[in-house]
């Protein structure tokens, strides 16, 4: 009972973003993690959002977007990783919900499927899908963008 009220929350403080959002046209940056296993990538699905994602969020004020994407990805599906391991893969800039989204992804390889646990509040669902699954699936613009040139690179 208590993740279905937190889950409410969440989802209306999202909705309140996207109206400050609407107002204000901010420019906002963030950082994902596309873990990879097998020709697999985990993506995320979020209470707030129709969209799937990467395991990611925000950067902080004074914070290295590593950093920010190592922390993301143990807040959200417990998988711990140093920085360092964290291989840049993409950058860009989209609209996204009434803002300037500038968003970098790093990919981290594992040999072994990790355990993924996530706290059924902001995370609701994590599960692997090869690209061109993903691909046919309703995600968002930065992962459709990087997913599409992933493929491209490795048809080219």
């Amino acid at each position: 009972m208590i993740n279905a009220l937190i889950r409410a929350v969440y989802r209306l403080a999202h909705w309140g973003l996207r109206l400050l959002w609407f107002v204000r046209r901010p420019e906002t940056t963030g950082a994902l993690v596309a873990v990879w296993h097998q020709g697999r990538v985990l993506l995320v699905k979020n209470s707030y959002r129709t969209e799937l994602t990467l395991p990611g969020g925000y950067v902080k004020p004074h914070e290295d977007r590593r950093t920010t994407a190592a922390r993301e990805l143990r807040e959200e599906v417990g998988i711990r990783v140093q920085p360092a391991r964290l291989a840049h893969a993409y950058h860009g800039t989209h609209i996204f919900e009434h803002r300037r989204d500038t968003l970098d992804i790093y990919e981290l390889e594992v040999d072994d499927e990790p355990t993924v646990q996530v706290d059924d509040r902001e995370v609701v669902r994590a599960e692997f899908h090869t690209a061109n699954e993903a691909l046919d699936m309703t995600i968002v613009p930065h992962l459709e963008d990087y997913l599409s040139r992933r493929i491209g690179q490795a048809a080219g």
